[in-house]
């Protein structure tokens, strides 16, 4: 799981879609990792009597990638097949099928052998007319915002949480380095086999336990955006940080996927090294594009580029390091909130290239 590549694979997956009212942009990029283990589904209108719900989830794998991929595609179809579902008993369906999933999964020939060790976290919500319901089991989390502010967020499972850490000693374990018996970062998860033996201990009284924890927020005019992403985007961006950013973005594009695309290379930017996955899902009373912010954000780039040009033609040894060092010392108004001078680094190695062609190679950003 330590293991990182020379140089970040750069490259991401995006998809979009809508329908129920809503919109929706995923973004994901490998990164440093040497592996690519975070997995996702998307979905509105989940058919037959669920035409009006919607449903999202981020699995952030670790180890392998094998289980989170089990989850992103059965995870869905396990809750909404459960009875309590069927019955409308939204809450205890969420609960039931992730511990069911959790038990199928161990029949998996790879996992079941132990030649396969992986596990994921999961953060998923279903949304319906009237409510938004959201899960998580894990460190990758859900944010919701309104008028470019958090005002509900899950709580990551993390083993030194008092409740967390209380369930690892009755289960004969430590907390060490902050992990649990000093290796694994997240005290729930789908999958973790090797933390979930003791024939004597029920199923959420494991090392890790599998079980979700459920919220209910209803769904008001005032509701902007819900984000669900992994650790890699929450390791160096706040909760309101990535609002106030996504806030500000949907006053210059209702481009989704754009918007996306722009937290992940942010947050390598800022020196995120973990894999990075985010889905972000508009509601009706999310902003929409203003000719004022469009404007602002072009005035911005002029003067990037008027501050660039003065910086390189000043300098006798240009170098796409001292510049951005050299930025990051000036006082530049406008840049986007939440973002700051990272979620401008594209566009500064875009400009940097057309100037310097020949030195484009040295733009490796999230170095």
């Amino acid at each position: 799981m330590g293991a990182f590549l020379e140089k970040p694979k750069t490259d991401k997956f995006n998809e979009h879609g809508e329908g129920n009212g809503l919109r929706f942009g995923v973004s994901s990029m490998q990164g440093w990792r040497c592996e690519m283990e975070d997995a996702h589904h998307a979905r509105t209108n989940l058919g037959e009597e669920l035409e009006d719900w919607n449903y999202f989830a981020v699995f952030d794998g670790h180890a392998g990638v094998k289980v989170s991929k089990l989850c992103a595609q059965n995870l869905l179809n396990c809750i909404i097949q459960t009875e309590e579902f069927r019955e409308k008993d939204i809450i205890k369906g969420i609960h039931t099928g992730f511990l069911q999933l959790d038990e199928r999964m161990r029949n998996v020939p790879e996992l079941a052998s132990g030649d396969d060790k992986s596990g994921t976290t999961a953060v998923c919500t279903f949304i319906s007319k009237e409510q938004i319901y959201i899960a998580n089991c894990g460190d990758s989390r859900a944010v919701l915002c309104r008028n470019g502010a958090p005002i509900f967020s899950t709580q990551d499972h993390k083993p030194i949480l008092p409740g967390e850490k209380q369930r690892i000693q009755n289960a004969g374990g430590t907390v060490m380095i902050q992990r649990v018996n000093g290796s694994l970062a997240v005290s729930r998860a789908l999958g973790d086999y090797d933390y979930k033996s003791s024939k004597e201990l029920g199923q959420c009284e494991q090392l890790v336990s599998p079980e979700p924890e459920i919220f209910v927020q209803d769904r008001h005019a005032e509701d902007e955006f819900l984000v669900l992403a992994c650790d890699g985007i929450w390791d160096v961006m706040s909760n309101q940080n990535v609002c106030s950013f996504i806030h500000s973005r949907l006053s210059v594009t209702d481009n989704l996927e754009e918007i996306a695309n722009q937290v992940v290379d942010t947050c390598l930017h800022k020196g995120s090294r973990d894999n990075m996955s985010i889905i972000i899902i508009t509601f009706p009373g999310a902003p929409k594009p203003t000719s004022e912010a469009i404007a602002a954000e072009e005035e911005l780039d002029k003067n990037l580029r008027k501050t660039i040009k003065d910086i390189t033609n000043s300098s006798e040894d240009v170098d796409f390091r001292n510049l951005v060092q050299k930025l990051s010392e000036e006082e530049i108004s406008g840049l986007p909130p939440g973002g700051g001078l990272e979620s401008k680094l594209s566009f500064v190695a875009k400009v940097f290239e057309e100037l310097y062609p020949d030195l484009a190679e040295t733009c490796e950003l999230g170095d």
